[in-house]
């Protein structure tokens, strides 16, 4: 009986489920940072080339 309520509340539990949303969330919003970043240094990195040919 006592195991019985033991599964019953491991099955209950709900804390290790909300831990991997969490971290789901955070790795979702670091590959977004991590796009926006590379965008914009794709975008500065064509910039400087112009500039430094403009220096020329």
């Amino acid at each position: 009986m006592k195991l019985k309520c033991l599964l019953a509340e491991f099955a209950a539990d709900e804390s290790g489920a909300t831990a991997i949303e969490y971290g789901l969330i955070a790795a979702a919003i670091a590959l977004a940072i991590i796009e926006v970043i590379y965008a914009l240094g794709t975008n500065l990195v064509a910039k400087l080339q112009a500039l430094a040919t403009a220096l020329k």
